[in-house]
C-alpha cells in the first residue's frame, strides 16, 4: 500500500509542472529577536499569494486521472481557496463555477476572475457564507458536477502536504518546530501526517475561530456558535472531520489562539520591517512565535506564511487595532463643563508625546456637561497612566472605552 509520503512526494512532483516550489527564506530579524533559528516557508509567494492551489490541483488532478470527461468543477469560497480553484481550471482546461458570497469584496472577485480567465464563472449568492455553500452544493447535484472542499478532502490534503515535502528538500535537515497556521486544518494534516513524529509542532488560529482548540476539548469536530471573521482565511466555524482525523491527539498545549488585534501589530511589523505583505491568516504563524518564546530558544523552527491576499484597503482598520493592541491608542468619553476655558484646560492637561485623533461632541448629557468622544495616540504606552493621573487631580469625569467591545462597535 502506497503511504502517504509517497503519495505526497507524487503531488509536489507533479506540481512541478505547474509551479515551483515557494522559498524557504532563514528570517535575521525573527532569529536575533527570538534567539533562534528561524526560517519562514513563503506560501504568500506562490503564483495566487496563497498555498490553496497545491491542495486545488491535487484534487483536480486526481479526478482527472480518473475521469478524463469530467469537465466542470465547482467550489464556495471568498478567498484563496477560490483563486486557486480558478488558476488550476485554467491551466487543466476545465470550466469552473465558482461561489462567492454577495458580499465578497470586488477585490478578491477580480483576482479569481483574472486567475481564471474564460474558463470560471462567478455567482455570487447568498449574504452568508452558509448560503453560499448550499447553493453551490445544489448545483453540483443538479449538473453532475465535483465539488471542490477547502479542506475536508483527502486529496486536498494530500495536495497540502506538499509544503512539507519541500521543506525537506530546502533543509539540510528536519526543523525541530514547524508552526501551522490552523483554520478549515488541511494544510496543518497534510504537514503534520508528511513529518510525522521527526520534529515538534505548534498550531495556532485565530482566537475567533478557534475550531481546533473546540474539537479536542469534544473529541470530535464541533460547530462554534460565533466566529469572528476578521482573519478571514483561517476563521472557521467547524474544522474539517478528515483534517481533524489526522490531528485528534495533538495536545492542546501545542494549540495556541492568536488574539485578533495582536495579528494586526504582527502584520505591520513583517510590513516595516521586512516589507513582506501578510494577509490575516498568513501572519498567524509568525504571530504564535511569542507565545513559544521559551520554547524555540536555540531551535531551528519553520514558520508557514500561508498568504499574502491583502487588501490594503484594510490598513486602516489594522493600524488602528494594532495601536490599540499596543496600548498606545485609546478612546473615552469626557465629560466636559460647558464653560469658556473647560477645552484649553483640558487640553493643557495633554502630555508632548500625546496626539488627538478624535474629538467629537457626542451630546449634552445635561445642561452644564457635553460628552465628547475623544481619541488620543502617544508613543509610549505609559503614557496613558500620567495623562489619566492628570484627568483625575483636575477633576475630569471620563470612561475609557478602548476595549468597551458594543461601544467601540458604534461610536468607532
Amino acid at each position: 500500500m502506497t503511504s502517504f509520503r509517497d503519495t505526497a512526494r507524487s503531488a509536489t512532483a507533479a506540481m512541478r509542472a505547474v509551479f515551483p516550489a515557494t522559498p524557504l527564506q532563514r528570517n535575521a530579524h525573527l532569529s536575533e529577536r527570538f534567539g533562534a533559528d528561524i526560517w519562514l516557508k513563503r506560501e504568500d509567494l506562490s503564483p495566487v499569494r496563497s498555498y490553496k492551489l497545491r491542495g486545488a490541483f491535487n484534487a483536480m488532478r486526481k479526478v482527472l486521472e480518473s475521469n478524463p470527461e469530467k469537465g466542470l468543477f465547482v467550489c464556495a469560497s471568498a478567498g484563496n481557496h477560490a483563486q486557486g480553484v480558478a488558476f488550476m481550471c485554467r491551466h487543466f482546461g476545465v470550466r469552473g463555477v465558482i461561489f462567492m458570497p454577495v458580499t465578497t469584496p470586488q477585490q478578491k472577485i477580480h483576482k479569481t476572475r483574472t486567475f481564471g480567465g474564460d474558463a470560471v464563472e462567478i455567482r455570487l449568492t447568498g449574504d452568508y457564507f452558509d448560503d453560499t455553500l448550499a447553493a453551490a452544493k445544489t448545483f453540483c447535484a443538479e449538473k453532475g458536477a465535483h465539488f471542490l472542499a477547502p479542506f475536508d478532502d483527502t486529496d486536498v490534503i494530500e495536495g497540502q502536504a506538499s509544503v512539507a515535502v519541500e521543506i525537506e528538500e530546502q533543509m539540510a535537515g528536519l526543523p525541530d518546530r514547524v508552526i501551522l497556521p490552523v483554520g478549515g486544518g488541511g494544510l496543518s494534516a497534510g504537514v503534520r501526517g508528511y513529518f510525522g513524529d521527526a520534529c515538534a509542532y505548534s498550531f495556532v488560529e485565530p482566537q475567533g475561530g478557534a475550531s481546533l482548540a473546540a474539537a479536542l476539548a469534544a473529541g470530535t469536530p464541533v460547530k462554534l456558535e460565533r466566529v469572528d471573521s476578521f482573519v478571514d482565511g483561517a476563521a472557521v466555524a467547524c474544522i474539517g472531520a478528515k483534517p481533524f482525523a489526522r490531528l485528534a491527539d495533538v495536545n492542546p498545549d501545542d494549540v495556541f489562539a492568536a488574539p485578533e488585534d495582536r495579528i494586526c501589530v504582527t502584520i505591520l511589523e513583517m510590513l516595516n520591517v521586512e516589507g513582506i505583505v501578510l494577509e490575516p491568516a498568513g501572519a498567524l504563524a509568525v504571530d504564535a512565535l511569542d507565545d513559544v518564546a521559551a520554547r524555540i530558544r536555540g531551535k531551528t523552527v519553520v514558520c508557514i506564511t500561508s498568504g499574502g491576499n491583502f487588501d490594503f484597503e484594510r490598513l486602516p482598520e489594522v493600524k488602528e487595532r494594532a495601536q490599540r493592541y499596543s496600548g498606545v491608542k485609546k478612546y473615552f468619553i469626557l465629560r466636559l463643563p460647558q464653560r469658556p476655558g473647560a477645552l484649553k484646560e483640558f487640553l493643557n492637561i495633554l502630555g508632548p508625546q500625546d496626539d488627538i485623533a478624535r474629538f467629537e461632541y457626542l451630546k449634552k448629557s445635561a445642561r452644564n456637561f457635553g460628552s465628547v468622544l475623544i481619541g488620543i495616540e502617544t508613543r509610549e504606552a505609559a503614557n496613558f497612566d500620567i495623562l489619566f493621573q492628570r484627568l483625575d487631580t483636575a477633576g475630569f469625569t471620563y470612561r475609557d472605552i478602548t476595549d468597551d467591545a458594543i461601544l467601540a462597535e458604534f461610536l468607532i
